[in-house]
């Protein structure tokens, strides 16, 4: 099959090969930047509506767009761009992905069952905001413990910043961040040190701005409502277009940029009828590549709909997608800390919840009061490594008016209970940049649209966003002072109790890496109790002969709780983790059920 965009022939590097695909025009030529005005090269259709020209003497760097013909045409950048250097409005630009030498051949691919997670902005993770600012702080992350970076996307988008999610042109990168070269560099020495890198991207729809690619062919259709407008067509008809571009994003990011795997952005908007859904043969074709580059590949959907279907292997009549992020542990535990029960928190709250969300989902197929229906399926067969489960992320800080992190929201001992909870759950465990120090900065939603219209719109479209939750004032996305907000505090500038939390998310990494019964993602080996007069949570884990109990006191009140015997390996209450030292202490009823007091927020573990 041949190459979609610019692409230069092995051991080439004076010539360059172009192939776009555009139905309905009656022509394509080729535009060459230059000094003055663009050169245009008339392009050979090859056989339906696919349009090819090649050039000799010049190679990489070259900027293009392709002129339409017909109808709606004009100059538009190349749909399969893989680097827009002007913006998602500018030429494209050829990159030689074979210049690059790589230093990653002892990398031994991710091992996903023993995964921990460091979700992160590109642009707000560092003072630099780009690719080289992220790998500078490598050694950081290696202190910390996690083993895998997740990346928000890094498509092009419009403006100065963005999340990332009005990302165009499925194959390029962002320019805000760096050059493809960088992000090569980056996963590179990732790789080196021994960090697994995971790329979000989106597939559910396609940003507004610069979004070109119905100029070109059948991309979108109105079979389907969604909140961007016309759906992805990924089951109308020419929705081959569609499922090719998709198909071939997800090796291109595998291959070329030695990425480990991809969370794929709410799948639940993802509307497709047919089979094979566009997710079974995206999770084929991540098999195929570990086949082929022999290392491990993990897709892993986001989705709000329980859908144990998706991550249900192949072979039993599912997608075959590795695993998938389970909000309602999220909701769960959130609630219950702050009390919230705006939007989508009205269904949570209830303290007993946790009990069933460390071995399913919370809701099994119950009614839903926030989408007033019946909401999930039952996903108590699947282990453990399936789920990835959070109690901070991009969308759940930054999807609120104000951007609050639980820092903001819960007393400093509830954070470290809540990390308790998290580290000691049988679910793949992923934080949100910041999180481990108690940032106290918000991590805002920002963008920097250049359409006037769109500028308007989205800020109306917040307010309407957050009617259900009743919060107000809301930070105006397009302002700059909302991106500069968002950006975590140098470690130089951290306050005391910022070391002394960052000490304990260090320690309780470890043991979670470390333990036996803690460093595999085990459902079958875990219990959880709750007493929800008290509000203790009680964990049990078992592995590798050895068990631990954690106890959580997730209530306001200091409580005694009954403890088995054996020896404390782990207590937020340490003076090293901002704690209470001495109230720790037993208190013995009698010799078969020794107690303990808990203050509110203190975690504990207890190895029997």
């Amino acid at each position: 099959m041949e190459r979609l965009g610019a692409s230069i022939p092995h051991r080439s590097k004076d010539r360059v090969e172009f192939c776009v695909y555009a139905e309905g025009v009656s022509g394509v030529s080729l535009l060459l930047e230059g000094a003055g005005e663009p050169e245009e090269i008339a392009m050979e259709r090859t056989g339906g509506s696919l349009y090819r020209a090649v050039v000799e003497g010049r190679g990489p760097a070259l900027r293009y767009k392709y002129l339409l013909k017909g109808a709606g045409g004009g100059a538009f950048p190349d749909p399969c761009s893989h680097y827009q250097p002007e913006g998602v409005h500018g030429f494209s630009q050829v990159v030689d992905h074979e210049a690059y030498r790589w230093g990653d051949g002892g990398w031994q691919g991710i091992e996903w069952e023993k995964a921990i997670i460091y979700e992160l902005h590109p642009g707000t993770f560092s003072e630099k905001g780009t690719f080289a600012g992220i790998a500078e702080k490598l050694d950081y992350l290696l202190e910390l413990g996690v083993n895998t970076i997740e990346l928000m996307p890094l498509t092009q988008t419009p403006g100065r910043w963005n999340w990332g999610y009005d990302g165009v042109n499925l194959f390029s990168v962002n320019r805000n961040y760096g050059t493809p070269e960088e992000l090569k560099e980056l996963v590179d020495r990732c790789h080196q040190k021994g960090l697994g890198v995971i790329l979000d991207i989106v597939y559910n729809h396609f940003g507004p701005e610069g979004n070109y690619l119905a100029k070109f062919g059948p991309y979108f259709t109105d079979k389907y409502e969604t909140p961007w407008g016309a759906a992805v067509n990924f089951d109308d008809t020419g929705c081959a277009a569609a499922r090719r571009m998709v198909l071939d994003s997800v090796r291109h990011w595998i291959e070329r940029y030695h990425f480990d795997g991809l969370r794929l952005d709410a799948v639940h908007a993802i509307e497709d009828r047919g089979r094979p859904h566009i997710l079974e043969e995206i999770a084929a074709a991540a098999r195929e590549l570990e086949q082929k580059l022999e290392r491990r590949i993990v897709i892993v959907a986001e989705t709000d709909a329980n859908e144990a279907e998706l991550i249900r292997p192949a072979e039993e009549g599912g997608c075959g997608i590795d695993a998938q992020w389970m909000d309602d542990f999220h909701h769960s535990v959130h609630s219950v800390l702050t009390g919230e029960s705006q939007g989508y928190y009205r269904d949570y709250g209830k303290i007993e919840g946790l009990e069933k969300v460390y071995r399913n989902y919370l809701y099994t197929g119950q009614y839903s009061h926030f989408w007033g229906k019946n909401r999930g399926s039952d996903g108590a067969d699947m282990p453990g490594e399936r789920f990835v489960v959070a109690i901070q992320t991009h969308d759940q800080v930054g999807n609120r008016a104000r951007g609050e992190r639980l820092s903001r929201l819960v007393e400093f001992p509830c954070l470290k209970a809540a990390a308790g909870l998290l580290f000691t759950a049988p679910y793949i465990p992923m934080l949100f940049m910041g999180e481990e120090y108690a940032e106290e900065k918000p991590f805002l939603f920002f963008t920097d649209y250049q359409d006037r219209v769109l500028k308007k719109a989205v800020v109306k479209g917040r307010r309407e966003e957050f009617a259900s939750f009743g919060w107000t004032d809301i930070p105006n996305p397009e302002d700059e002072a909302t991106f500069e907000n968002s950006r975590l505090t140098p470690r130089e500038k951290w306050q005391p109790h910022q070391e002394q939390i960052f000490h304990y998310y260090r320690d309780l990494i470890a043991l979670r890496r470390e333990h036996p019964a803690l460093n595999v993602p085990d459902k079958l080996g875990t219990s959880v109790k709750v007493d929800p007069e008290s509000r203790i949570v009680k964990i049990t884990r078992t592995g590798g002969g050895i068990s631990l109990t954690a106890l959580a006191n997730l209530g306001s009140g200091s409580v005694r709780a009954p403890l088995p015997a054996g020896e404390e390996i782990f207590n937020s209450e340490k003076q090293r983790y901002g704690g209470r030292e001495k109230t720790g202490e037993r208190g013995e009823t009698d010799e078969t059920a020794p107690k303990r007091l808990l203050l509110p927020g203190q975690f504990v573990v207890v190895e029997s």
